[in-house]
């Protein structure tokens, strides 16, 4: 299943004891539909309260047979799920497939704008309009030459490892006003891309050297990096899968 959604509604991906999750509405709305009870589905990866996704990749098992023609199926998961999920296809894949471990690339981006918009700051940080994204671009690159990610790691996580392959980190111009943070990996930290993106801004600030930026990494330390950035402006933006799992 490939879908979207905005984030602000939901406390993150993965489905909470006590809060409204992606996971959670989309398995409800599933078992609705195919009248079996919760389905459970398992998602590419476990996005934070408030991140959004352009495109999440989730896989399910099913009990009742499907019909080879799924526009229907997506239409009433579409109907039941409301303004803020929606789902694009659903195709079968081959019965070893897994959402999350046979994902072998993600891709994050990160909005700013740099001038007072009523349209599009639910989705977009605004930020101050003189921050240097060319000397933003030359600390991104770092990002490049580095394995351990501890520095942007949320604290006290259950990951067995901070090392992440980054095959792409820039900062592109969408418009007079606008640019997107992206960022591509085999894998994320939590909290990773918000940490990186809040370290890059203050060194786009003048408060961080390139120099320091490369400290910061080697320290491994989350306490020395800068501070997270809000959710509200972070996509889940693709995920890529191997052609052998279909």
């Amino acid at each position: 299943m490939t879908l979207a959604y905005r984030g602000e509604p939901f406390h993150g991906w993965q489905r909470q004891p006590h809060d409204c999750s992606v996971q959670q509405t989309v398995e409800e709305a599933l078992g609705t539909l195919l009248r079996c009870g919760v389905v459970p589905i398992v998602g590419a990866g476990r996005t934070d309260t408030g991140v959004n996704a352009s495109k999440m990749v989730a896989h399910f098992d099913s009990e009742v047979a499907l019909p080879d023609d799924k526009s229907g199926l997506i239409r009433g998961l579409n109907s039941l799920l409301g303004k803020d999920i929606a789902v694009y296809s659903i195709v079968k894949v081959k019965d070893d497939a897994h959402a999350r471990f046979d994902a072998v690339m993600r891709t994050y981006y990160y909005h700013v704008h740099t001038v007072k918009s009523p349209f599009i700051y639910p989705l977009s940080w605004q930020a101050p309009p003189s921050l240097d994204f060319e000397l933003m671009n030359e600390a991104a690159r770092l990002l490049l030459e580095t394995d351990d990610f501890t520095s942007f790691s949320k604290l006290h996580t259950d990951v067995k490892t901070n090392i992440c392959n980054v095959t792409r980190a820039e900062w592109i111009r969408e418009g007079d006003d606008r640019w997107v943070f992206v960022i591509s990996a085999d894998r994320f930290l939590r909290n990773m891309v918000r940490a990186v993106v809040g370290t890059l801004v203050d060194v786009g600030r003048g408060k961080l050297t390139i120099d320091g930026f490369r400290d910061i990494i080697a320290k491994k330390n989350r306490c020395a990096a800068g501070t997270s950035m809000p959710a509200h402006a972070l996509f889940l933006h693709d995920v890529t899968y191997p052609a052998e799992i279909f």
